[in-house]
């Protein structure tokens, strides 16, 4: 047995940091501290440029419409066809000039881009880009476009983030902290979710849950939700009635929900890629100008809505009534192949606007569909048939967001409803596993793994995009470089890379090459002349950088 000196001895040992410890340890506590006015800042900033953003799309609306986003719907139906076909038409003209003058990829950017930026840039976003892309969205959510806010929100959190990370002359760690501080105010102030802003922060955005990361993080998400709450109130997006399950019978019939949830988030996000895919194809053919692809969609989304009006905006509105009524089974099927369809089109028109919003009315009416047929086949072990609609929201967004915590936070704080907590976890659950094995893990990732980058399979497939050659490589004429005539033969044979190449592009050709060395080049003044060496890349220099790259951004993840 032990004796308490040899315990307390022993104990006191481990205790005491060596001096490295000691001053890293102290280091971190100051930059922690030093973050915490930073996060309130950038939270306080998101909050009221979210507020702002919401405050317009709901002056437009009901200006345009007569109704804000928790009418629309139904007001749409009662006016004039040409007034509904008219709106999204003049909206997309719009977009068109905005991204034509505004933005270089003629396109609205994305929470896609938001997740690249802490792997690529340091957690910075374009700025210019950020705002025609939050100006383009601004304009489809108001005239008809079939997307959500959550996208652009969290953009306009990143462009503030890029500014304020200029400001203080950010490191790359804390650049990335103070983006994840803009996501998460983003999504805490667009939806009343301080909790889930965190999470979806967390999981979507940074893709790791360092503890660094999270205090300044929870402090930007609060500050936001203050603001939201403060100029709009503290409430619920969906006012949902009693939830109960039937447990355990009913449990089963979850679990099939969220297999088919997931099957419906991966529908629907391929429908968005095959529209953009055929929308390519057709402005080809037909020569249309960039300036005119976001008409054109927005005139077949006016022809939809004169017939489903319940495809314009956000869709809160059609959500809240298949979480609190029965809808029909035929109904609901419809409409959400119909939103479906809307969703793609506006994204083919390169329209701007987020899809977790779709997602969240998609899954909504799924469920509501698959309760109407699970309560009426089995209507002695069924709870309320709407249950399903909620547990079907969650699914659906978790499939396309590939974020099954955050998606189940929202939904909770979206409605208030945690009864049902368990019958949302079990949908959730099963759509992501579902979603996982046929798309690269979200939407986002899959946008992401479409231009070549492979994010979703983790830091060791991309970690050597972001390493320079040039910074790898030995100078030519130093001592330890080979000497030019090697390089001279390799280089005839086509066999160099240039000053502007990666390492990963290095790696590969080590691979194939089975050399020690490779040189690297620039290019001449002109065709004819040579290329010049300014040096060559060894094997083993490639593998220390890779090496230590990777052991950076693991120490990172896991401080």
């Amino acid at each position: 047995m032990i004796s308490f000196w040899d315990w307390f001895r022993s104990a006191w040992t481990r205790e005491i940091p060596s001096a490295a410890t000691a001053e890293r340890a102290t280091k971190d506590i100051v930059n922690q501290i030093s973050l915490f006015p930073i996060a309130v800042a950038v939270g306080v900033a998101t909050g009221y440029a979210v507020l702002a953003f919401r405050l317009a799309i709901t002056w437009i609306e009901s200006s345009l419409y007569g109704a804000d986003s928790a009418s629309i719907h139904s007001h749409a139906a009662s006016l004039e066809w040409w007034h509904v076909l008219l709106i999204p038409i003049v909206g997309g003209l719009i977009v068109g000039q905005i991204l034509v003058h505004l933005s270089p990829t003629r396109r609205a950017r994305g929470i896609d881009n938001v997740i690249e930026a802490p792997v690529f840039h340091s957690g910075q976003v374009s700025r210019k880009q950020g705002l025609a892309s939050a100006l383009a969205a601004l304009v489809t959510l108001s005239t008809g476009g079939s997307t959500g806010r959550e996208g652009p929100a969290v953009h306009i959190g990143a462009v503030i983030a890029t500014s304020i990370a200029r400001m203080v002359n950010a490191s790359p760690v804390t650049g990335r902290d103070i983006l994840g501080c803009a996501a998460a105010a983003a999504v805490s102030a667009s939806f009343n979710a301080p909790i889930a802003g965190v999470i979806f922060a967390l999981e979507v955005v940074l893709r790791h849950y360092a503890l660094h990361s999270f205090v300044p993080i929870t402090v930007a998400s609060v500050a936001a939700a203050v603001v939201s709450r403060i100029h709009l109130g503290d409430f619920t997006e969906f006012e949902l009635p009693a939830q109960t399950v039937a447990f355990y019978w009913e449990l089963p019939a979850f679990m099939i929900l969220g297999i088919l949830c997931g099957i419906v988030g991966v529908v629907m996000m391929r429908a968005i890629f095959f529209a953009e895919q055929v929308a390519n194809g057709v402005q080809a053919k037909l020569r249309l100008p960039d300036s005119l692809r976001p008409a054109a969609s927005g005139a077949l989304l006016g022809l939809i809505a004169i017939q489903f009006p319940h495809i314009i905006g956000v869709g809160y509105e059609t959500s809240l009534a298949a979480l609190t009524a029965p809808m029909g089974f035929l109904t609901a099927v419809l409409f959400a192949v119909v939103k479906v369809a809307a969703v793609a089109i506006t994204f083919a028109g390169r329209m701007g606007g987020g899809v977790f919003s779709p997602a969240i009315m998609v899954g909504a009416l799924t469920g509501a569909a698959f309760g109407e047929a699970a309560t009426s086949i089995f209507p002695l072990v069924s709870g309320v048939g709407t249950i399903y609609a909620l547990a079907g929201m969650g699914a659906v967004a978790a499939a396309v967001l590939g974020a099954p915590i955050s998606s189940t936070l929202i939904v909770f704080e979206l409605t208030g409803d945690f009864q049902a907590a368990i019958a949302v976890m079990v949908s959730v659950s099963l759509a992501s596993i579902v979603s996982d094995r046929l798309v690269a893990r979200s939407f986002f990732l899959t946008q992401l793994e479409r231009q070549g980058l492979h994010i979703a399979e983790g830091p060791q497939s991309y970690i050597s995009k972001t390493l320079d050659v040039k910074a790898t490589m030995r100078a030519r004429g130093a001592e330890a470089c080979a000497p030019d005539s090697a390089c001279q033969i390799l280089v005839e044979q086509g066999s160099f890379l240039g000053e502007a190449d990666h390492l990963d592009k290095a790696l590969a050709m080590f691979e194939t090459m089975k050399v020690t060395f490779i040189p690297v080049v620039r290019p001449g003044t002109d065709s004819a002349d040579p290329p010049v060496i300014l040096g060559a890349i060894y094997h083993v220099d490639a593998l220390k950088s890779y090496t230590r790259a990777l052991e950076d951004e693991l120490r990172e993840e896991h401080a």
